[in-house]
């Protein structure tokens, strides 16, 4: 059995226009996001064996937030750059290339990619992987090279939203 969890960047900042892409930071919301996320990957007692994440800032940014909370050690999340820049075909073959001592996998990436991949691999349909929203998708494989398209059960379809007040 693997399961892989794909969460989205928590939300990023446009109020500093001479940045590039790559280097935006959260926003006030996605500070406060990434944390409560945190805090509900804690309850639901997820512990990937394996964090990946894009390089990018709100990427990075909000996998080391919650990592924190899960008690995963940040110095051993890994970057890979093509998570910046690749599409779902790329992350497919990513994942598929991993070692099969790693159960569980977690990815920090981007939109659309993310969610194509979702859709990709699972059973069910979502439209949208809203920012720093997560995915769980569970294979009944033993290793990640036997992955193929929608062989996954999606388990666990979690974002910020569900869990905030209304007010």
């Amino acid at each position: 059995m693997k399961k892989l969890f794909l969460v989205r960047h928590a939300k990023s900042s446009w109020e500093y226009p001479e940045l590039n892409d790559y280097e935006r930071p959260l926003n006030k919301r996605g500070k406060k996001d990434a944390p409560l996320m945190g805090e509900v990957f804690n309850k639901l007692n997820i512990i990937p064996d394996q964090i990946i994440s894009s390089p990018a800032v709100r990427a990075i940014t909000t996998a080391r937030a919650i990592s924190e909370l899960i008690n995963y050690p940040v110095e051993y999340i890994n970057t890979i750059e093509a998570i910046y820049e690749v599409g779902t075909r790329e992350l497919f073959k990513l994942i598929k290339s991993t070692d099969d001592k790693i159960k569980s996998l977690m990815i920090f990436g981007h939109n659309p990619a993310l969610t194509l991949l979702s859709n990709y691999l699972s059973d069910k349909y979502i439209d949208n992987i809203p920012t720093c929203g997560m995915t769980a998708i569970e294979f009944d494989i033993e290793s990640w090279k036997e992955l193929k398209p929608e062989s996954g059960t999606l388990k666990l379809f979690e974002f910020p939203k569900k869990y905030k007040k209304k007010k």
